[in-house]
């Protein structure tokens, strides 16, 4: 295997002295070069270390998987790690979505602009409705429709789609059905969901309707990974903006998708970039 130009390294592990020289002499002596790197620790006495290290590898002197079998015996083992290396490059990713376009076409728009590290392998939807805006990108799109007796059938569907386009994280553009358990577990964070920041206290349909009514001043929008607890999963952005008694109900939705669209890109850019650690049910995330 040829070696990659670009890798990035993620640790969380138990802090103690001496993990950054470690790590950066580990490297050094194996001929990568250290481009970037951002660490974090909870508690310097006794906490949880995390740490992101980009590096580039046009001199090394062992191949990238004898590399990862090096580090895991002279590094992570003495250090309690979790780790990995991943490579730098498009991930492949499939993206959900129910009628609402923005979320989705903002990603889009970004994907054809090159501005994700991403390959969009293919759209799935319960509706046929944006079957011609995904097309225009040449993204393939597959009407799964969903019910509650064919649910299971959908998903079923839907996993053997993304486990034959190789797909490596899934993201809900606003994809209005919640995923089984079963299904969750295929990508342990790595599914992503956008949602409006009033949960929970408007729940259920037409949120901004509520809002409205309740005359609140700010909305917002929260973009995390999704778990078997229904919007509860560790959090990666948010967003919020001020709104007034002036605005009515669609100037709020207009506010507010803009806030999803920009806080779900931002969310899957820092993911595909290997900027998002998650510890427990929270997130280290180095952006």
């Amino acid at each position: 295997m040829e070696p990659v130009s670009l890798a990035r390294l993620l640790i969380t592990c138990p802090d103690q002295p001496g993990i950054v020289a470690a790590v950066s002499g580990f490297l050094r002596n194996h001929g990568a070069n250290i481009t970037a790197l951002d660490q974090h620790s909870t508690d310097p006495e006794d906490g949880t270390f995390f740490l992101r290290a980009e590096f580039t590898t046009p001199h090394l002197d062992l191949p990238p998987d004898a590399l990862g079998s090096a580090f895991a015996r002279v590094v992570a083992e003495p250090f309690a790690m979790t780790w990995r290396i991943d490579p730098a490059g498009p991930k492949r990713v499939a993206l959900m979505v129910s009628k609402a376009d923005h979320a989705l076409l903002e990603l889009l728009w970004l994907w054809r602009r090159g501005e994700l590290d991403a390959d969009v392998a293919l759209v799935v939807s319960n509706h046929d409705a944006l079957r011609d805006e995904v097309e225009r990108f040449g993204v393939p799109y597959h009407h799964i429709p969903v019910t509650k007796e064919t649910k299971p059938e959908a998903e079923a569907q839907a996993l053997a789609l993304f486990e034959e386009a190789g797909v490596e994280l899934v993201v809900l553009a606003r994809y209005m059905q919640i995923l089984s358990k079963d299904f969750v577990d295929r990508y342990p964070n790595r599914i992503i969901n956008i949602h409006h920041s009033f949960l929970p206290a408007f729940a259920g349909a037409d949120p901004y309707r509520q809002a409205f009514e309740r005359g609140v001043k700010v909305i917002g929008a929260t973009a995390h990974y999704v778990t078997a607890d229904l919007d509860e999963g560790p959090i990666i952005e948010q967003e919020v903006a001020r709104v007034s008694h002036r605005q009515q109900v669609a100037d709020l939705k207009r506010v507010g998708q803009s806030i999803e669209r920009d806080v779900l890109a931002r969310a899957v850019r820092w993911h595909l970039e290997g900027r998002v650690l998650v510890h427990e049910n929270k997130t280290v995330v180095f952006a």
